[in-house]
């Protein structure tokens, strides 16, 4: 343990660096590109030009939306393989996408969802209630937990799938918040939201220590003293508050939750702390590679930014099952 801790260290701080680059790209580059000085004259001598506009309005906002994000949807996907002992897991699997996508389009179909404020507390409100009831049907083993996920998904999403095609207005709205996109988000007061990521990352720090002993199955986690229905309990509380934060800022975006775990498993080499504090570093990564991707691939418009982060996953995602498609859960 104590031999890999300057390679861990290291591995980090590497991770870091990364994540300031990614940063500054994502200020940097855009339909219009603009030089580190005009930047640096944006914060230290503000004359409302167009450029100074674009950095502070748009692209730092929407910078910080992106680390957020990323980083709630890439611990969510953590905390739910190893909860679950699922290498295939990610966020969605609670029910997370389907419960706000279903109140998105509740919520239009009764009128109450006309502002982005409205849609925004209607996703993180469907999420958590999604959540929780897959919770209560599923809490008692992992499979269980998995299985009525899937099944509510399946339910919420047909039926969400009929109130569109019946009420054509409906999925004018439910369409700008399903792209899956930061494209226009930064816009929107998303202070509480925020709030939440950040508390519930801190939190998910905190339980590493028991998750470590329950990855070792829950006999032996009884065993080292770890209490585990509190333990699960926490990681399903944080897991939604995660994953529902994020989905409700800027809508299912899908892979990230799989992607980075995978490669901060193998980083980690079987350490949770340190798996949470790789995935919480490398995710914001690969939100803000994928946006800055997402505003230069095409000429005339932006691609959202869960497109390209599907293009990014496909192929990983073909590895993970050909690698781990027989483990049982």
């Amino acid at each position: 343990m104590t031999t890999d801790l300057p390679r861990r260290v290291t591995i980090l701080a590497v991770s870091l660096l990364l994540l300031a680059t990614a940063m500054v790209a994502s200020v940097c580059v855009g339909a219009q590109t603009l030089a580190p000085g005009e930047i640096l004259r944006a914060f230290t001598d503000h004359s409302g030009a167009d450029e100074h506009l674009i950095v502070r309005d748009v692209r730092v906002p929407r910078t910080f939306l992106a680390v957020c994000v990323g980083a709630a949807l890439g611990t969510a996907g953590a905390l739910v393989q190893t909860l679950t002992r699922n290498p295939l897991a990610e966020p969605g699997i609670l029910g997370v996408t389907a419960g706000s996508g279903f109140a998105i389009t509740l919520g239009a179909a009764l009128g109450i969802a006309g502002s982005q404020f409205t849609q925004l507390a209607l996703a993180f409100t469907g999420a958590v209630l999604a959540a929780v009831f897959v919770y209560a049907v599923g809490r008692t083993a992992p499979l269980r937990l998995v299985l009525a996920g899937t099944a509510l998904s399946a339910v919420l999403a047909g039926v969400s799938l009929g109130l569109r095609l019946l009420l054509p207005d409906v999925f004018d709205k439910f369409r700008f918040w399903y792209v899956g996109s930061l494209a226009g988000r930064e816009q929107t007061s998303f202070e509480l939201l925020l709030a939440a990521i950040v508390v519930a990352l801190a939190g998910a720090l905190l339980v590493t220590r028991p998750l470590n002993a329950i990855a070792l199955g829950d006999n032996v986690a009884r065993t080292l003293g770890a209490r585990v229905a509190r333990t699960r309990l926490a990681v399903l509380g944080l897991i939604t508050v995660l994953a529902a934060a994020a989905t409700a800022a800027a809508g299912p975006i899908a892979f990230v939750g799989l992607i980075v775990p995978h490669l901060a498993r193998r980083l980690a080499t079987g350490s949770i702390p340190w798996l949470m504090a790789y995935t919480m570093v490398l995710s914001p990564v690969l939100m803000l590679v994928s946006d800055v991707l997402s505003r230069v691939l095409l000429p005339t418009g932006e691609v959202p930014v869960a497109v390209v982060t599907a293009f990014l996953g496909g192929p990983v995602l073909i590895w993970a099952v050909r690698r781990y498609g027989t483990v049982a859960l």
